[in-house]
């Protein structure tokens, strides 16, 4: 609680779990959300507060930009934006949720709308996050982005059909859950020809490892790594990651493997995401089935 004589501070309160919901949809990540909602109370106590008339929008402006800009950092620099997506995420069963596992799984509904916000632009995604998840007006919208309202609803508009369509390629029923259960028959047995069935020629694999992340385009190179990691899984089921269906394989040991997840479209896989990363895994409480 951020406190002070002229009253700034409640105001700034009354703002911060707004500011760090806009931020983290925007950002995929709570621990960049509070730095740029920190961010923005530093350079509230720099502004002279007078000449806010508003200080609810001048706050969300402020966030916007600030997001904006980390955003596109991380587009310029792809060796440090992937894998910002696994800063958080929730990992249960593939199967029919106790009572107790509602919230959780409405958790990973969350997360699973972050994986899809990821196939937009830096200004499409800041666009239908705040127009259709916060109801900033389009003016405003437009005032982060340096364009018009009508230019700003245009952004957005095109976000929210990317958003749409990229919804229904992650296909999260049956046939989802059929292919990739075809892929993992495939490589546990180590069947090249298979693997290449299920994989889309321009298949791509982001792997979270301890070392950083690791990216592999191509169905060939995907499949011929499936078949060599299939030696060490002596465990796996079928889990949801972040919403999104996957399963996660274990060690003779007990200890965790790796934790997959996959985007399908059209009968076939387009993107695979894996944590390989122990620090992470280990953070998993789930056992094979």
């Amino acid at each position: 609680m951020i406190e002070d004589s002229s009253g700034l501070g409640e105001a700034f309160e009354a703002q911060r779990d707004r500011l760090r919901g806009v931020a983290y949809r925007v950002l995929g990540s709570h621990a960049d959300a509070e730095d740029v909602v920190q961010e923005a109370w530093l350079r509230l106590t720099r502004q002279d507060t007078a000449g806010i008339g508003n200080v609810a929008g001048w706050l969300t402006t402020v966030v916007g930009r600030i997001s904006l800009d980390l955003l596109r950092s991380r587009r310029n620099h792809p060796e440090t934006a992937y894998g910002q997506g696994f800063s958080d995420f929730v990992v249960m069963p593939d199967d029919e949720p106790e009572p107790d596992e509602q919230v959780a799984l409405a958790d990973s509904i969350g997360f699973a709308m972050l994986v899809v916000l990821d196939s937009l632009s830096p200004s499409e995604r800041l666009a239908f996050v705040l127009h259709d998840m916060f109801a900033v007006p389009f003016h405003e919208i437009g005032h982060i982005l340096g364009k018009s309202a009508d230019a700003a609803k245009m952004i957005a508009s095109r976000a929210r059909r990317k958003v749409q369509s990229t919804d229904r390629a992650a296909g999260s029923g049956r046939e989802h859950r059929e292919v990739v259960r075809a892929f993992r028959a495939a490589a546990l047995g180590g069947d090249f020809e298979a693997l290449l069935r299920v994989l889309d020629p321009n298949v791509k694999l982001t792997v979270d490892t301890a070392d950083g992340v690791v990216v592999t385009l191509g169905a060939t190179e995907v499949a011929a790594g499936a078949r060599m990691f299939s030696g060490a899984v002596a465990g796996h089921r079928a889990v949801l990651l972040n919403g999104v269906p996957g399963h996660m394989s274990w060690r003779a040991d007990g200890t965790p493997l790796s934790v997959i997840a996959f985007t399908v479209d059209e009968g076939r896989i387009t993107a695979i995401r894996i944590v390989v990363d122990p620090a992470k895994l280990a953070s998993i409480r789930l056992s094979p089935a």
